[in-house]
């Protein structure tokens, strides 16, 4: 998702002005304890929708990767990541990861994960260099998993298959939440697919964000495929990606480029797009 976060603001990174002022935001739960359990609820019951509906087995997952491993995520490519040099084994340089998006292929191998099947860690991290907003911060903790696919499998319609689980998961978990918290439910129950590519033909002079901003407000649920990779003037197509992992080159049928994207949702509390998740297919 395009970042909120803007340097050239006195106060960069704070929510729209009208979540500021008063009555702008009011939470759905006051009571801190209920909220606490609202939170654990929605978690498990996503994690096991993930499992049941792309085929998924939760496994532990590292706090900490050697830097000699690999293991740590580039993301862009210069993003610093938290390190230490445990006492008991000095020149062992440890860092904190990004995420597992290379773990997670090497735990494959390491479980002997069939193919089409998967893992599910529930992870924790740190990026120190995030541009903190109000969608952004510096503790990551989200749900990271991985699957074995067939060489066959390597297409978008495969990738369109898999978003649909995961989003199906995320909208029976919405329901779920809704008949045991009393909230009321806002996400449609089918998505729409969109790409990058059209999306700058139809709106060229657009910002990625203003792009994202106008699919999730009509359709509300928006796949959007295509991340990565630089436009014929040399900038950004649509948003950064990491060089080593999920594919933003591969030509689709459609004639646009990448197996990748970003599930968005319209957040009606912020007026914006909102990422859920971001995925693709690995180079």
């Amino acid at each position: 998702m395009a970042t909120n976060f803007d340097r050239t603001q006195p106060l960069a990174g704070l929510p729209p002005k009208h979540i500021l002022e008063e009555g702008g935001y009011t939470p759905t739960f006051t009571d801190k304890l209920k909220l606490e359990e609202a939170l654990g609820f929605c978690k498990t019951t996503l994690e096991d929708n993930l499992k049941a509906n792309i085929n998924l087995v939760r496994v532990s997952a590292p706090m900490f990767v050697t830097r000699s491993s690999g293991f740590n995520d580039n993301l862009n490519g210069v993003e610093r990541p938290a390190t230490f040099e445990p006492r008991d084994f000095p020149g062992t340089h440890l860092e904190v990861p990004f995420s597992l998006a290379k773990w997670k292929r090497w735990a494959l191998h390491y479980y002997g994960v069939e193919a089409g099947k998967g893992i599910v860690t529930d992870f924790r991290g740190l990026r120190c260099d995030d541009d903190v907003d109000f969608t952004h911060s510096l503790y990551v903790d989200q749900f990271d998993w991985e699957k074995h696919i067939a060489q066959e499998d390597r297409n978008v319609e495969y990738l369109k298959e898999t978003v649909r689980g995961i989003y199906k998961a995320v909208y029976d978990t919405e329901q779920a939440m809704a008949k045991k918290f009393g909230i009321d439910p806002l996400l449609p129950e089918e998505l729409v697919f969109a790409t990058s590519d059209d999306m700058i033909k139809e709106y060229p002079h657009a910002t990625p964000k203003e792009r994202e901003n106008i699919l999730c407000k009509k359709h509300k649920a928006v796949f959007f495929i295509g991340i990565g990779g630089l436009k014929e003037d040399g900038e950004l197509r649509h948003d950064g990606r990491a060089p080593d992992y999920d594919d933003w080159i591969t030509q689709r049928p459609d004639g646009g480029y990448g197996l990748n994207g970003d599930l968005l949702v319209w957040n009606p509390l912020l007026q914006q797009s909102f990422e859920l998740s971001s995925m693709g297919i690995r180079v």
